[in-house]
């Protein structure tokens, strides 16, 4: 499959890892509230760029079955070209594990339903996650 990246919504309870974006001049999405993912390198399949990039933002190593639901969807960046976005779930000790990389300014866990509403979240994560949760 030809694609842009990938994004994952991971749920411990009611709560979603998220993460602020960096506030930097020509930064898509500067200082707005993400979800771990990003851009696709070399031949990889989508499983591997996602947990390939949760790893470097959140020092966190999944296999891949722990991605439970997967979507394709127009890229965010691109309309013309394709994205994966996942979801699943994290554990309370994983969560303890989290070494945050060098993007972005801070994470949280935090309650789904104040994600869904933030107004300073990435509008289009806000309309996937909702997609996934009914399989959830």
């Amino acid at each position: 499959m030809d694609f842009m990246g990938c994004k994952v919504a991971l749920l411990c309870g009611d709560a979603l890892l998220t993460y602020l974006r960096d506030d930097k001049p020509g930064l898509p999405w500067r200082a707005k509230w993400d979800l771990p993912g990003g851009g696709r390198e070399g031949d990889e399949t989508p499983e591997t760029c996602v947990l390939r990039e949760l790893h470097e933002e959140f020092g966190l190593h999944f296999p891949p079955d722990r991605l439970i639901w997967r979507q394709v969807w127009p890229s965010m960046i691109d309309a013309t070209r394709l994205s994966v976005f996942f979801a699943g779930h994290i554990s309370s000790a994983e969560i303890t594990a989290i070494r945050f990389g060098d993007e972005g300014q801070y994470w949280q866990m935090m309650p789904l339903a104040e994600y869904l509403a933030h107004p300073n979240a990435i509008p289009e994560l806000q309309r996937r996650i909702s997609a996934a949760l009914p399989h959830l």
